[in-house]
């Protein structure tokens, strides 16, 4: 059993899928409770690999029992076993979140929706596992295409959105793509690990062909996770996307994709490869730093919360990236870190906006009138959330931006440094102008008369299933803060595994 937990993490949200596939539009009660059974299954199976990484090291699993290069493996270390923890939780979370949010917004398509969910959740925990880069990208495109169609089934303007969103995503799979084509062509491995030994081996750092095989990769890999000035698809897909899709698309696929990304550069390439060789970290880096600053200022631009929330993420995009590629141990903890705090922080924020929506159905800043009295929970739930965005101790984002900080200080790149702080006081600003109206303004007359979108009158707290999710979120935050040292722990041990030749700080 101890030996299938890697099997058990992946197979359970696909099997259900299949179950919800063919169950689901004989019965749709059986929907929710085969997705809530499998991720619950998922979910604590990750948490046993989680500890069996901790106490004995990377895990490595052989599909059909074929070893490598001749047949997939999964490859789990402390860093993926973490990211595995983190989907497996913000997917159950979303999941009983949907309940009320599902019913409301796709009410005739509840089996296609949570057969999607399901198939999404697997391509994610697929991306976070494997070790053959074709496998990688197979997965990525399962994610990709149950996102597409997750965003599509709201409304007119969620598919034009969604149509965007598979321009650019085809886009990024074929970069990714025919840069493992030009992989194979030289090293005549798909295998991860065993790509790395070939390059050492047969000297082909090199070669043209590795180059334009990492510049495809790293495109590509760009391209899905909106790294800016590649973020078009992002806003109006998030935005109007239904809520539950949005809840578990914004927290996930841009993090997941950041992994890929780091584990295409340190076990793919290697660090010597990227920073010694190439030497692009300080491009890289200004081109995070003009990430964050127009994230942050379109962000600021908004008057639709949902849209808000969505350049922040192009914002966020632009912290990890920048933390990543100063290469230094301090700056590339705390880009880990913040993907798995940004994860949470994201959740938290949509949670506690699809909260808002449904309840009130307004999506603009200006009517948010009048909530802390009228929801104070949901309210409670989104300020920490901010705080946490803003970096305010003891919330999880204060550490992982304090990391970032001292990363870039170590670096001695202080465009990065003063990016994250401007970042973090219009952060500030944005959401301060929000508990402002929320809690200063007074509502007007009218709209305490307005009929809410799930048919009652007035405003109150949203039921139980969809409060929840927000304030189990918003104690996560809290925990990931005060735990850090802990998460950190867990976190050098992913970098001091990146391959034998060390980091390059």
């Amino acid at each position: 059993m101890v030996d299938q937990y890697p099997a058990i993490v992946l197979l359970a949200p696909f099997f259900a899928a299949i179950a919800v596939s063919l169950l689901g539009n004989w019965k749709s009660g059986f929907c929710l409770p085969l997705t809530v059974l499998s991720l619950v299954i998922s979910l604590m199976s990750s948490i046993a690999l989680l500890g069996q990484v901790a106490e004995s090291g990377e895990v490595v699993y052989l599909l059909g029992g074929w070893p490598r290069p001749y047949g997939i493996e999964f490859r789990v270390d402390p860093l993926n076993g973490l990211l595995l923890v983190v989907i497996c939780t913000i997917a159950l979370l979303s999941s009983i979140y949907s309940i009320r949010a599902a019913a409301v917004e796709t009410p005739d398509k509840c089996p296609q929706f949570y057969t999607l969910y399901l198939l999404l959740v697997t391509g994610l925990l697929g991306m976070s596992m494997t070790g053959d880069a074709f496998n990688l990208y197979v997965l990525v495109e399962v994610a990709s295409l149950t996102s597409y169609a997750l965003i599509a089934m709201r409304s007119k303007r969620a598919v034009l959105a969604s149509f965007n969103y598979i321009i650019m995503g085809t886009i990024g799979a074929s970069f990714y793509l025919l840069g493992v084509g030009y992989l194979y062509m030289k090293t005549g491995s798909l295998n991860m690990v065993d790509i790395r030994e070939v390059l050492l081996e047969s000297g082909l750092y090199t070669s043209e062909t590795i180059l334009v095989a990492f510049m495809m990769i790293m495109v590509g890999v760009w391209i899905k996770m909106a790294f800016f000035p590649l973020h078009g698809w992002l806003p109006n897909a998030y935005s109007y996307a239904p809520s539950t899709a949005s809840c578990v698309l914004a927290p996930l696929v841009t993090k997941v994709t950041v992994y890929v990304m780091i584990r295409m550069m340190f076990t793919v390439f290697g660090p010597e490869y990227v920073f010694v060789y190439l030497g692009w970290s300080d491009v890289v880096v200004w081109m995070a730093i003009v990430a964050i600053l127009a994230g942050s200022i379109l962000a600021l631009a908004q008057t639709d919360l949902k849209k808000m929330l969505s350049y922040l993420i192009v914002a966020e995009v632009g912290y990890m990236v920048g933390g990543v590629w100063l290469a230094n141990e301090t700056a590339l903890v705390g880009a880990i870190y913040h993907v798995i705090s940004d994860a949470f922080m994201t959740l938290c924020l949509f949670l506690a906006a699809g909260a808002i929506i449904t309840k009130t159905g307004k999506y603009c800043i200006k009517d948010m009138e009048g909530l802390f009295r009228k929801m104070p929970w949901t309210m409670v739930g989104f300020v920490i959330a901010a705080l946490s965005m803003i970096g305010i101790p003891p919330t999880c984002g204060f550490f992982s931006k304090w990391y970032l900080i001292n990363g870039g200080i170590e670096a001695g790149n202080w465009g990065y440094v003063a990016a994250l702080l401007i970042s973090s006081l219009i952060n500030a600003i944005l959401f301060f102008r929000v508990i402002e109206v929320a809690y200063f303004k007074k509502e007007s007359t009218d709209s305490d008369k307005e009929e809410t979108v799930s048919g009652s009158s007035g405003v109150g707290e949203p039921p139980l299933t969809m409060l929840g999710p927000l304030l189990v979120t918003a104690v996560c935050l809290l925990l990931i803060g005060i735990f850090n040292q802990e998460i950190v722990i867990l976190i050098r041990q992913a970098v001091s595994s990146f391959g034998p030749l060390g980091f390059i700080g």
